[in-house]
């Protein structure tokens, strides 16, 4: 298998920077699954602040447990910063993987072209 072939399917299918780390690009794959983790744990953080909130007003009796409840209250308890929040790691998150995706490709025709 072709290493611009194996660095995109780390990248692509695994996590964003793995397949810098194969390329000896360390730094950049780094910088990349950090920012991946970060924009991961705030959407992470806020849905489980929501289930939390939801298991709450069920244990409370405030809602009955009811699939149809609890899927329309999980739907429409998020606030406009929550929101906010959660579209700007979702951004973040897919721009960080395509960029490693398209940027690992990029790099992996260049260390082919070098080492035939």
């Amino acid at each position: 298998m072709k290493i611009s072939t194996k660095v995109v399917m780390l990248s692509g299918l695994v996590f964003p920077g793995i397949g810098h780390f194969v390329l000896k690009q360390r730094l950049r794959g780094a910088v990349l699954m950090v920012t991946s983790l970060i924009a991961f744990a705030a959407i992470l953080r806020i849905a489980i602040q929501r289930a939390m909130t939801i298991i709450d007003k069920v244990n409370s009796g405030e809602i009955s447990i009811d699939t149809g409840t609890i899927t329309q209250l999980a739907s429409s308890s998020i606030s406009t910063t929550d929101n906010s929040t959660v579209n700007i790691a979702v951004i973040v998150l897919l721009a960080c993987w395509l960029f490693a995706i398209i940027d690992s490709y990029r790099l992996g025709i260049i260390q082919e072209k070098k080492n035939p």
